[in-house]
């Protein structure tokens, strides 16, 4: 009887497990709504199929519509698309540049280009939204996009700072939205986040987790906390080294010297603030710091608000921490 009992509760537990899986949604079309360099890289990486292959083989099984407002900046993200797929055959094809050029031609066939997000949403399994890092600007975004995307559509921010909890609520589809936080550049950083909040489904999750896969990433999850994982650890990081600098413990310089030669990190942090852009950091540090005010670790940096007020951005502009030519 206890073997009996044993088999039954086995087999009830795979056909449930069997019952969940085929529930799942499988993802076949894919909104990017975004043309800069994050959507057009996760427009790149939806197309191609990770671990190579030649011709038609190469191509992934989903179609990609990238959105943006302009035909002009659509055309400069296929362009840049393009290059960056040929960096990738230049190594991948080295001896068959045939081949290369089959690859390049059948993966961009996978991918159009609108600059009308609802007309295209009506047939989507999956948006990706990867614009700017507005609340306001992403819940009018998703709240229009609801009305027009079918029920089974799943909703994701690329978002790096914002809650994806609030950006949920701009919807009614708060158990099928969640976020898919990429790396910059896309097409080589092997990470990617997987957010779900208290009212994403584990369906949801689940297919997120999947299609992350499917792109040729390293899935990790996290809860709707600020930063989530990397940028929780990385902006307390780089924020600190600014007050170890304001206070006039350190330079700048040596600071970033002991972090690359003692920590082993490829870059120092000021080296680091100056990449990312110093109003990006400054936006995320303010964000975090009206969510939680009394946390230090999210306390403003009066050196940092003082650069951004004089445009001195980082690499962008030319001068930020340091000087660029």
């Amino acid at each position: 009887m206890a073997f009996a009992t044993r088999h039954f509760v086995r087999a009830a537990s795979s056909t449930a497990a069997a019952t969940a899986a085929a529930k799942k949604l499988i993802v076949k079309h894919v909104t990017v709504i975004g043309g800069g360099l994050m959507g057009a890289g996760i427009a790149q990486v939806s197309t191609v199929r990770p671990g190579g292959g030649t011709g038609v083989a190469a191509a992934s099984g989903h179609t990609v519509v990238l959105v943006d407002q302009s035909d002009e900046i659509l055309k400069k993200s296929t362009k840049g698309i393009e290059e960056s797929l040929k960096r990738v055959t230049k190594k991948k094809f080295a001896d068959k540049p045939e081949a290369g050029a089959e690859f390049i031609e059948k993966t961009l066939k996978n991918l159009t280009t609108s600059t009308d997000a609802v007309a295209v949403v009506h047939s989507t399994d999956l948006v990706i939204e990867a614009i700017v890092e507005n609340q306001e600007i992403k819940n009018e975004l998703f709240k229009q996009l609801d009305k027009f995307a079918p029920e089974h559509t799943i909703f994701a921010s690329n978002t790096s700072s914002l809650q994806i909890t609030q950006l949920a609520n701009s919807t009614t589809r708060q158990d099928r939205f969640g976020g898919l936080h990429f790396f910059n550049p896309v097409p080589m950083m092997k990470l990617v986040e997987v957010i779900k909040t208290p009212m994403t489904s584990q369906k949801t999750f689940e297919s997120l987790v999947d299609f992350s896969k499917a792109v040729g990433k390293s899935p990790v999850s996290c809860k709707d906390t600020p930063g989530f994982i990397v940028n929780r650890l990385l902006v307390p990081y780089m924020m600190e080294a600014v007050r170890l600098f304001e206070r006039g413990d350190a330079s700048k310089e040596d600071i970033d010297v002991a972090m690359k030669l003692g920590a082993g990190y490829p870059m120092g942090p000021f080296e680091l603030l100056d990449y990312v852009g110093l109003d990006t950091s400054k936006y995320i540090i303010d964000g975090w710091h009206s969510l939680e005010p009394n946390n230090p670790l999210f306390a403003p940096s009066p050196l940092l608000n003082k650069l951004v007020q004089e445009k001195k951005l980082g690499k962008k502009t030319g001068e930020g921490f340091y000087k660029y030519k």
